[in-house]
């Protein structure tokens, strides 16, 4: 059954709709549990997710179970986009899966929250019928745990309703690598269900905002009816993450520039600039290739503190380029004290597309 034109209009739409303004790499998210991933505003987002079997000999035919996910970063933490696979066994004669999908983050724990708390609604057109998912997730140290429950539209029954459990978590092993696992339970199984599973090892690729699972699971598809079912059958495969900053090319470019930024190599953030702040602290971030928070409101004497999240190295340099860190190299903090009331815009040198601005009252 093809997709209907006006459903894959209004996804289409919602993409191009982005507006330039943390989110969550593969690093922090096991293979079948999103914890509410919502990127950054003002990007888009291609996901590839190959999953693969082997039959026993002597014929030993490979079956592809391929997914792909598009989407957008909205503001005010949401997500927008469709996922696509093209080998589904969710319903019978219907081998391709479509599901439109929106996330929010309701609060995040990058931003002061204790936890992160999201929900998703979703309507898959193999079942013809919406799905939900609630998460909480939090990060302690190295380790993020993540729990959800889903409400999920029975492929058998039609209009029926089923449940559906899932629990899983990240543990990272350096700036790079993360260990990551999860299981999935739903009620009501068909003959044959099982409950789903997967285990992977997570990459960074330093210098870049990409991020590739290798992994293991008995799920099919990369949807919430797909990770909630699985199988006999062991499916091995990778995810790879291709994130687009829209503003990188269509919005305005700084113009100022300081004098490293035309030949000079930056130089890193100065000691002095890396001393403990002896008065109240506010905290930002560098992750997604975005400043997160973008805006900052504090009072005179204030010191800001920025923390580069991302594998590759930023900048935090007044629009003037009055001041400038220097390269903070990935899981560096850099932090600047704020004496005088006013707003300070800056921006990242290496991509001037990053902007943020802090309000001093």
């Amino acid at each position: 059954m093809p997709i209907p034109t006006r459903a894959l209009a209004a996804a289409c739409a919602a993409l191009l709709l982005a507006s330039p303004a943390g989110a969550q790499s593969l690093l922090e998210r096991p293979p079948n549990l999103s914890g509410q991933w919502v990127g950054s505003s003002g990007q888009l987002y291609f996901n590839f997710m190959h999953r693969f079997t082997a039959s026993p000999g002597p014929e030993r035919k490979v079956s592809n179970f391929p997914t792909f996910t598009m989407a957008a970063g909205l503001p005010y933490a949401s997500l927008v986009g469709f996922h696509y696979a093209t080998n589904s066994a969710l319903v019978a004669r219907y081998p391709n899966e479509w599901e439109l999908f929106a996330e929010h983050a309701v609060i995040q724990q990058d931003l002061g929250a204790p936890a992160d708390l999201g929900g998703e609604v979703a309507y898959n057109l193999a079942t013809r019928g919406v799905d939900g998912e609630v998460s909480l997730a939090r990060r302690q140290g190295p380790l993020r745990v993540i729990v959800a429950g889903r409400a999920l539209s029975d492929p058998l029954r039609g209009s029926d309703r089923r449940w559906a459990g899932a629990v899983g978590g990240t543990l990272r092993v350096g700036r790079f690598f993360a260990l990551a696992g999860d299981v999935a339970a739903a009620t009501r199984r068909a003959a044959g269900e099982k409950v789903a599973w997967s285990g992977g090892v997570h990459l960074a690729l330093p210098g870049t905002p990409h991020t590739l699972s290798l992994q293991a699971t008995n799920a099919g598809s990369y949807t919430l009816q797909g990770m909630s079912s699985g199988s006999d059958q062991v499916r091995y495969g990778f995810e790879f993450t291709i994130p687009l900053t829209l503003s990188r090319w269509f919005g305005h470019q700084q113009a100022a520039m300081p004098a490293h930024a035309a030949g000079t190599p930056a130089a890193a953030a100065t000691p002095s600039a890396q001393a403990p702040a002896s008065g109240p602290v506010a905290r930002s971030g560098m992750r997604n290739l975005a400043f997160a928070p973008g805006r900052v409101e504090i009072q005179a004497g204030t010191t800001v503190e920025w923390t580069n999240n991302d594998p590759l190295a930023h900048s935090v340099t007044a629009a003037d380029g009055s001041w400038d860190s220097g390269l903070v190299q990935p899981g560096q903090t850099w932090r600047r004290t704020f004496t005088q009331p006013g707003t300070y815009e800056y921006h990242c040198t290496p991509h001037p597309f990053m902007k943020g601005t802090v309000i001093v009252r």
